[in-house]
């Protein structure tokens, strides 16, 4: 301290300024403190301007609050009949229903503004979740509520055109859609694109990256659990794999019907395979999109994607022009992208000289990538909806 001032020598030295200059800095400290606290707090009032009830009536809905949104439910159990949590974010203070007892006029509505999460994969579904939508317009024409937006479970070859009635922009009172694969009506203004996600309605669950997912070898060089249809480029897989002895090296469990609920050994096996391969190969099914390349990513295995378009109306739109998969390309997907299955044996020659070292590398991007894609997906979902339902301060 003290000789250090003295040893400044000719400058005339003022033992109080320093102290002074202190004082005011701290003051000026404090008052910023201030500041951010009464700053903090009005942002704190403003957080709450907007309460949203999420009405979870498809499995998708799990992916949304549990996966993307990190919420919690209450009961754990997943049998339960009745199911909520909530949480704040942004301005808004969220909250998530779901059950096979959120029924339409048996359960409270607590908010003014309502997403509603809806499964239109085949008829039967669609008949159910338009009961829902005439149970939702109700209430906004009784005024219960202000705005409706649709989480919507599309349908595989993208027929979805039965929404659109419903939609705002087509004289009905849903405001926002947000729709899975790569539906040719996305235009990134009232109606988006939203990720297919993991199969929780086969329970998959959050997965949390340990150490050991990330640096340990893993035993294969790549995995495929699934069912193999006749004439399709899964067969091609198969008998690629096989050619070359490569199926030695891979972890293969095909089966020749699909089956929507798993054993608890093939729920183990398929969780196993994707812990233990380096590489998850993603042959498309009805569509190109499917629940495995989410659930790789969860285990930090990396997807191997058939990158092509499948039968139906799907990417048929000028926004698509890296359709298929255009959500996961615009976002940076670190994937291996391959056209035909036969490019698969030069691609297991490369693995099979990469090190731990590099591979390690690798699943801590991918697993990065993931985290950052579910925040940014979530991120997105919040201020599209505070946009569209919180009122407009610019007069």
């Amino acid at each position: 301290g003290f000789t250090d001032h003295v040893a400044f020598g000719n400058e005339q030295w003022n033992p109080w300024d320093a102290e002074e200059k202190n004082e005011l800095a701290a003051s000026q400290q404090r008052y910023e403190a201030n500041l951010k606290m009464i700053k903090y707090a009005r942002s704190h009032l403003e957080q709450t301007s907007l309460r949203v009830q999420i009405w979870g009536k498809a499995a998708i809905g799990l992916y949304l609050w549990q996966h993307i949104f990190g919420g919690h439910l209450e009961p754990a159990d997943v049998t339960a009949q009745w199911r909520e949590g909530s949480q704040k974010a942004g301005k808004t203070y969220f909250s998530f229903l779901t059950g096979p007892s959120v029924v339409p006029g048996y359960f409270s509505v607590e908010a003014e503004h309502v997403v509603l999460v809806l499964n239109g994969r085949e008829p039967a579904k669609v008949a159910y979740a338009t009961q829902w939508l005439h149970y939702a317009q109700t209430l906004m024409e009784t005024r219960k509520i202000q705005h409706v937006a649709v989480v919507l479970l599309g349908n595989e070859q993208c027929n979805n055109a039965w929404i659109e009635p419903y939609l705002k922009r087509s004289g009905g009172f849903v405001s926002l859609l947000f729709v899975t694969y790569d539906c040719a009506f996305v235009n990134e203004e009232d109606i988006f694109q939203w990720p297919l996600g993991v199969a929780t309605y086969r329970n998959f669950p959050v997965v949390e990256p340990s150490w050991s997912m990330i640096h340990d070898p893993r035993s294969y060089l790549c995995n495929f659990l699934g069912t193999v249809y006749k004439n399709s480029s899964r067969e091609t897989l198969i008998e690629t794999l096989k050619q070359d002895g490569l199926d030695k090296l891979c972890w293969i469990a095909a089966r020749e019907q699909w089956q929507p609920q798993e054993t608890n050994e093939s729920f183990k096996n398929y969780h196993d395979a994707l812990l233990q391969s380096d590489l998850t190969l993603c042959p498309v099914g009805i569509n190109t999109e499917c629940y495995r390349i989410y659930e790789a990513c969860s285990y930090g295995s990396l997807p191997v994607i058939e990158d092509v378009m499948t039968p139906g109306d799907c990417g048929n739109s000028s926004m698509y022009h890296s359709a298929p998969l255009q959500l996961l390309k615009t976002m940076g997907a670190p994937f291996i992208f391959i056209k035909n299955w036969k490019e698969l044996p030069a691609i297991l020659e490369k693995e099979k000289k990469k090190s731990l070292q590099e591979k390690i590398q690798r699943r801590k991007k991918l697993l990065e990538w993931y985290r950052n894609f579910k925040a940014w997906m979530r991120q997105k979902f919040i201020n599209t909806l505070e946009n569209s339902f919180l009122p407009n301060d610019k007069g």
